[in-house]
């Protein structure tokens, strides 16, 4: 499931181009795990999140005084416990995954934010700086992801154009094949993209930044359009992203400035 997730955040950094776009993206997205020993772990796992004593432990262990001083001089890790327990009340494992995203774009910048799920952050890319931020609001912190350097680590993509078409949105979409390896594992991608919507360019971009921590990179550079549905396989599970609103409106300059009063961290959530 990992590698999934680390996907989607893939996609928070993408350095979009945005020519005269201005709005906002909502995208859906549904997470399948295939690999029977995974998801007997996380049957397992789910299992033991929804145990009433293991609750109890969490909330015990959260009273407790030299916890309780730990996360006063980390409000960062105060965030992320409270945030796990909230999930284990309220759903387990389940909830931890997403079920959507929304992207706002405004002169080349980008925010993007995860609808539910355990990675409440928001990612922020600023066109001016050329840099993404991972912003923490409930530790009012936030992590300098790094630049869109082309020197940065990269993987060979093989990107295949199809005959295939289908509408999203009531845009003709065609499908690409995107084929990565990393690690010994493959990720096999099916793309939908438009050349219907106007004011973004998604084939200006060429590496990006090594997103969540990873030297993975995705290439958009060969796909001819927007992509409005993405289709990732791998070892552990399919996930699926799909367009399910485009909406042209005008959004205010304050959704895409740092916070004056969040401090920088080297660190995130889950290491990132």
């Amino acid at each position: 499931m990992k590698k999934l997730l680390v996907a989607i955040l893939l996609v928070f950094s993408l350095k979009s181009i945005a020519q005269d776009f201005e709005g906002t993206i909502n995208w859906s997205i549904r997470m399948e795990i295939t690999d029977p020993k995974i998801k007997a772990q996380m049957e397992e796992a789910q299992k033991n999140m929804q145990d009433p004593e293991k609750i109890k432990e969490m909330q015990q262990s959260l009273n407790d005084p030299q916890v309780k001083a730990m996360m006063e001089q980390n409000p960062q890790l105060k965030a992320q416990m409270e945030k796990a327990l909230a999930m284990m009340q309220s759903g387990g494992i389940n909830s931890m995954i997403p079920k959507g995203m929304i992207i706002k774009l405004k002169d080349g910048n980008m925010l993007s934010r995860l609808d539910g799920g355990f990675i409440q952050n928001d990612f922020l890319f600023l066109k001016g700086k050329d840099e993404t931020y991972m912003i923490d609001h409930s530790a009012k912190t936030y992590v300098t992801t790094g630049k869109n350097d082309d020197a940065a680590d990269s993987l060979d993509v093989k990107v295949t154009k199809t005959n295939e078409s289908i509408n999203v949105l009531n845009y003709p979409c065609t499908k690409y094949l995107v084929e990565t390896t990393a690690s010994g594992t493959t990720i096999t991608q099916n793309v939908w993209a438009t050349t219907a919507l106007k004011g973004i360019d998604f084939s200006a971009m060429a590496k990006q930044q090594r997103a969540a921590g990873s030297k993975q990179a995705l290439y958009f550079k060969d796909i001819d359009g927007v992509p409005l549905k993405m289709e990732m396989k791998s070892p552990e599970g399919v996930m699926t992203m799909e367009v399910t609103r485009i909406k042209r409106e005008s959004l205010p300059r304050a959704d895409f400035v740092l916070p004056a009063d969040y401090k920088e961290t080297k660190q995130g959530a889950f290491g990132f």
